[in-house]
C-alpha cells in the first residue's frame, strides 16, 4: 500500500483551524492567540528541520549522529520542563533536574526496549532508536513538568504546615509526603488516561501512523501496546526521580525547608 502524499496546500487547510482558533483566542481575550501562532510556527519550522536531519542520520547510521540528535532532545525536554513551572526552582536547578530525570528513565528504558525487546541489529538502528527516544522522552518530560509543578506550588502554600511537621520531629521526606503523592498523580494522569482510553476514545498516534502507512493492523497494534508500557514506566520512574531530586533541593541535611530556592510566581 502507497502512502497518500500530502501537498503544502492540504497543511494549508488544516493550518486554518488553528489560524481560526487563535482568532477567536484574540477576540474573546483570552490571551491564547499569541501562544497558539507562535506554537504552529515552531512545530512547522522545528519538524521540517528535523525531517531533513533525520534523513542525513538515517543515511549515515553512525552512532556519533544517534548520541547527538539524542542528546539535543534530552537537552531540550529539560529546558521545556524549566520553563513551564509556576514557581519552579531558582537558577538552573530545575533544568538539571529535569534532564538528569528524563535521560536516567527514557536511556534506561531505551537501551532495553532496543536490546531485549524490539532487538534491531544493529541495536542502535536510528529508525528506531530516535523515535522511540522521541516518544518516551517528550511525554516523560510531560509528567515531570507537571509533578514539578504540582510539587513546588504545594509546598509554598503548605510551608506553615510542612514547618510544624518539621518542628514536631519529622523528617523531609514525612513532612512532604502527601504532597509527592499529589505530584505523582498529577504527572501520572496523561499516560494512565491514554492507557485507559486507547482503542476506546482515541487510536493513539504511532498505531495510526503504522497504519496510515500500509503495517498490517495487529502488529501496528503490537508496536503500539509495547510503547504504552514503555513510556507509562519511562514517565514513572522519571517522576520519581525528578520528585526525590526536588525535595534534596528544598530541603538540607538537617531537614530544614528552604523556602529561598523557590522562584517567584510567574
Amino acid at each position: 500500500m502507497n502512502v497518500i502524499s500530502l501537498s503544502a496546500q492540504d497543511l494549508s487547510i488544516a493550518a486554518v483551524l488553528v489560524l481560526a482558533l487563535a482568532g477567536f483566542s484574540f477576540r474573546m481575550r483570552l490571551g491564547l492567540g499569541g501562544q497558539i501562532l507562535v506554537a504552529a510556527i515552531r512545530t512547522t519550522v522545528q519538524l521540517l528541520l528535523v525531517g531533513l536531519v533525520l534523513r542525513i542520520v538515517f543515511a549515515s547510521n553512525e552512532p556519533i549522529w544517534i548520541f547527538l540528535a539524542g542528546s539535543i532532545m534530552i537537552l531540550a525536554a529539560g529546558r521545556e520542563v524549566m520553563a513551564r513551572q509556576s514557581r519552579g526552582l531558582k537558577g538552573w536547578s530545575g533544568f538539571g533536574i529535569g534532564v538528569g530525570s528524563i535521560f536516567l528513565s527514557s536511556v534506561a528504558v531505551l537501551l532495553l526496549t532496543l536490546i531485549a525487546i524490539v532487538q534491531a541489529d544493529p541495536w542502535y538502528t536510528p529508525r528506531y532508536a530516535i523515535p522511540l527516544l522521541g516518544m518516551l522522552a517528550g511525554n516523560t518530560m510531560t509528567g515531570i513538568a507537571l509533578s514539578m509543578n504540582t510539587l513546588t506550588l504545594a509546598v509554598w502554600q503548605n510551608r506553615v504546615i510542612i514547618e510544624q511537621r518539621l518542628l514536631l520531629g519529622q523528617d523531609r521526606v514525612q513532612a512532604i509526603a502527601d504532597l509527592r503523592s499529589e505530584g505523582m498523580r498529577a504527572g501520572m494522569i496523561p499516560s494512565i488516561n491514554a492507557m485507559a482510553t486507547a482503542g476506546i476514545v482515541s487510536l493513539p498516534g504511532m498505531m495510526t501512523g503504522q497504519i496510515l502507512a500500509g503495517s498490517p493492523v495487529l502488529e501496528a497494534v503490537k508496536y503500539q501496546i509495547l510503547i504504552m508500557f514503555t513510556i507509562t514506566a519511562t514517565t514513572g520512574f522519571g517522576i520519581l526521580l525528578a520528585l526525590r531530586f526536588v525535595a534534596w533541593r528544598l530541603f538540607d541535611e538537617r531537614h530544614r525547608l528552604h523556602l529561598e530556592y523557590l522562584a517567584p510566581m510567574k
